[in-house]
């Protein structure tokens, strides 16, 4: 019997990639005002209604990135709050929450981080997460992903040529995640560490090299790679 999966944020980009799982898994997409992840009561009423066996919370506020430094009250609002209200019905619901964070909650110093690692976000954005992820934390019944993806093509113009990540692309991250839905605690998703433009240039010819300075504020880690290894356990 296939397990009811509710996805919140489903009009997003990586929503589109999963609503091609549709006829393989009975997964809902219910729009913002059917629910509301500011409206406890709101969210309560389409669970008791669904029934659901886990939901994997997307929604929130992400990029512009600059957006998490003009419009805090935003930012914190959906993406600490509203997860924390997620968290909240999916405990007084017993369902089961996967709570898609970021890679960039780690310190993106040195690299390769592993999911035991110290935590340090290098913008608001990340320190909007790792709020998220405290609440998530206090919930057992829940999994923790830190991403790092994005979509293919790679979209910009430039790339930089001196900056490592673990970049994967959306549909990949997708196929992934049906793996995990048994899965518990916290597991680093994306792929292996390699420099942006590296990774850019497999699919977009056209991307050009650029190099980020160091005393750049654009709140972009040099290295933001993480350790893979439990995730390769996993899908292997």
């Amino acid at each position: 019997m296939k397990k009811k999966i509710i996805v919140t944020g489903g009009s997003g980009r990586f929503g589109d990639c999963l609503k091609k799982f549709k006829n393989k898994h009975n997964i809902f997409f219910p729009k913002k005002n059917t629910f509301n992840i500011l409206n406890i009561n709101n969210m309560s009423r389409y669970l008791q209604r669904i029934k659901p066996d886990m939901l994997v919370h997307l929604a929130g506020l992400s990029r512009p990135m600059s957006i998490h430094d003009k419009d805090i009250k935003k930012s914190i609002e959906l993406n600490i709050i509203g997860t924390a209200n997620v968290t909240k019905v999916c405990s007084q619901h017993n369902v089961k929450l996967i709570y898609f964070s970021t890679n960039y909650v780690y310190p993106g110093v040195k690299g390769n981080y592993s999911e035991t690692d110290s935590l340090f976000p290098v913008n608001n954005y990340a320190w909007s997460k790792l709020g998220g992820e405290c609440s998530v934390q206090l919930y057992e019944n829940s999994l923790i992903v830190r991403v790092c993806m994005t979509e293919k093509p790679f979209l910009h113009k430039n790339a930089f040529a001196n900056v490592k990540s673990s970049f994967m692309y959306h549909e990949d991250v997708a196929k992934i995640l049906f793996k995990l839905l048994n899965k518990k605690g916290i597991i680093n998703v994306g792929g292996k560490k390699q420099y942006i433009y590296d990774f850019a240039k497999k699919d977009n010819d056209k991307v050009r090299k650029s190099f980020l300075k160091r005393n750049a504020k654009i709140g972009m880690p040099f290295d933001s790679s993480m350790n893979i290894k439990k995730l390769r356990k996993i899908i292997k």
